[in-house]
Protein backbone atom coordinates (compact mmCIF):
# COMPACT_ATOMS: atom_id res chain seq x y z
CA UNK A 1 0.00 0.00 0.00
CA UNK A 2 0.90 3.65 -0.28
CA UNK A 3 0.53 5.87 2.75
CA UNK A 4 0.73 9.64 2.43
CA UNK A 5 1.52 11.98 5.26
CA UNK A 6 2.49 15.59 5.81
CA UNK A 7 -0.70 17.33 4.82
CA UNK A 8 -2.29 20.00 6.93
CA UNK A 9 -3.37 23.60 7.09
CA UNK A 10 -1.02 26.46 6.36
CA UNK A 11 -1.24 30.13 5.52
CA UNK A 12 -0.44 31.43 2.08
CA UNK A 13 3.29 31.64 1.56
CA UNK A 14 3.96 28.72 3.86
CA UNK A 15 5.49 25.33 3.14
CA UNK A 16 4.59 21.69 3.57
CA UNK A 17 6.39 18.48 2.74
CA UNK A 18 4.34 15.49 1.73
CA UNK A 19 5.65 11.96 2.04
CA UNK A 20 4.40 8.77 0.45
CA UNK A 21 5.76 5.48 1.73
CA UNK A 22 5.27 2.19 -0.04
CA UNK A 23 4.85 -1.02 1.86
CA UNK A 24 3.93 -4.61 1.22
CA UNK A 25 3.97 -5.98 -2.31
CA UNK A 26 4.47 -2.52 -3.82
CA UNK A 27 8.00 -2.30 -2.47
CA UNK A 28 9.12 -4.92 -4.98
CA UNK A 29 8.17 -2.72 -7.92
CA UNK A 30 8.86 0.68 -6.39
CA UNK A 31 12.12 1.34 -8.22
CA UNK A 32 10.67 0.59 -11.65
CA UNK A 33 7.67 2.91 -11.54
CA UNK A 34 7.00 6.50 -12.47
CA UNK A 35 6.14 8.23 -9.23
CA UNK A 36 3.74 11.11 -9.15
CA UNK A 37 1.68 13.40 -7.02
CA UNK A 38 -1.82 14.33 -8.10
CA UNK A 39 -4.38 16.58 -6.49
CA UNK A 40 -8.12 17.00 -6.57
CA UNK A 41 -9.90 20.11 -5.40
CA UNK A 42 -13.64 20.10 -4.65
CA UNK A 43 -15.66 20.07 -7.85
CA UNK A 44 -12.58 19.61 -10.03
CA UNK A 45 -10.94 16.71 -11.79
CA UNK A 46 -7.85 15.08 -10.42
CA UNK A 47 -4.75 16.63 -11.97
CA UNK A 48 -1.09 15.80 -12.17
CA UNK A 49 1.05 18.01 -9.94
CA UNK A 50 4.48 16.47 -10.40
CA UNK A 51 6.11 13.23 -11.44
CA UNK A 52 9.54 11.70 -11.42
CA UNK A 53 10.74 8.98 -13.74
CA UNK A 54 12.93 6.00 -12.95
CA UNK A 55 15.92 7.93 -14.29
CA UNK A 56 15.17 10.94 -12.13
CA UNK A 57 13.60 13.18 -14.75
CA UNK A 58 10.86 15.41 -13.43
CA UNK A 59 7.73 16.99 -14.83
CA UNK A 60 5.58 19.65 -13.17
CA UNK A 61 2.25 21.28 -13.74
CA UNK A 62 2.74 24.87 -14.87
CA UNK A 63 0.88 26.12 -11.82
CA UNK A 64 3.49 24.70 -9.42
CA UNK A 65 6.73 25.14 -11.35
CA UNK A 66 9.34 26.88 -9.26
CA UNK A 67 7.39 26.27 -6.04
CA UNK A 68 7.11 22.48 -5.73
CA UNK A 69 9.80 19.82 -5.93
CA UNK A 70 9.34 16.07 -6.20
CA UNK A 71 11.98 13.62 -5.07
CA UNK A 72 12.25 9.98 -4.17
CA UNK A 73 14.36 7.75 -1.96
CA UNK A 74 14.40 4.29 -3.45
CA UNK A 75 16.11 2.84 -0.39
CA UNK A 76 13.29 4.10 1.84
CA UNK A 77 10.59 3.38 -0.78
CA UNK A 78 9.36 6.92 -0.26
CA UNK A 79 8.33 9.75 -2.57
CA UNK A 80 8.33 13.35 -1.40
CA UNK A 81 6.69 16.57 -2.52
CA UNK A 82 8.19 19.74 -1.12
CA UNK A 83 5.68 22.56 -1.49
CA UNK A 84 6.85 26.12 -0.98
CA UNK A 85 5.12 29.47 -1.34
CA UNK A 86 1.76 27.78 -1.08
CA UNK A 87 -1.29 29.55 -2.46
CA UNK A 88 -5.00 29.17 -1.63
CA UNK A 89 -5.50 27.57 -5.04
CA UNK A 90 -3.20 24.74 -3.96
CA UNK A 91 -5.91 23.59 -1.56
CA UNK A 92 -6.83 20.02 -2.47
CA UNK A 93 -6.51 16.40 -1.51
CA UNK A 94 -3.10 15.23 -2.66
CA UNK A 95 -2.63 11.65 -3.86
CA UNK A 96 0.52 9.66 -4.38
CA UNK A 97 0.68 7.46 -7.48
CA UNK A 98 3.03 4.78 -8.71
CA UNK A 99 2.61 3.96 -12.39
CA UNK A 100 4.00 0.80 -13.91
CA UNK A 101 2.28 -2.29 -15.21
CA UNK A 102 -0.26 -1.47 -12.50
CA UNK A 103 -1.37 1.85 -11.06
CA UNK A 104 -1.11 2.24 -7.31
CA UNK A 105 -2.78 5.06 -5.39
CA UNK A 106 -2.58 6.30 -1.86
CA UNK A 107 -5.58 7.29 0.20
CA UNK A 108 -4.87 11.01 -0.09
CA UNK A 109 -3.86 13.73 2.31
CA UNK A 110 -5.62 17.07 2.69
CA UNK A 111 -3.74 20.30 2.09
CA UNK A 112 -5.53 23.52 3.00
CA UNK A 113 -4.00 26.91 2.31
CA UNK A 114 -5.67 29.96 3.78
CA UNK A 115 -5.22 33.50 2.55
Amino acid sequence: QLVESGGGSVQAGGSLRLSCKASGMITSVFWGTIKGWYRQAPGKQRELVAEITTSGGTNYADSVKGRFAISRDNSRKTVYLQMNNLKPEDTAVYYCNLRGDTDYWGQGTQVTVSS
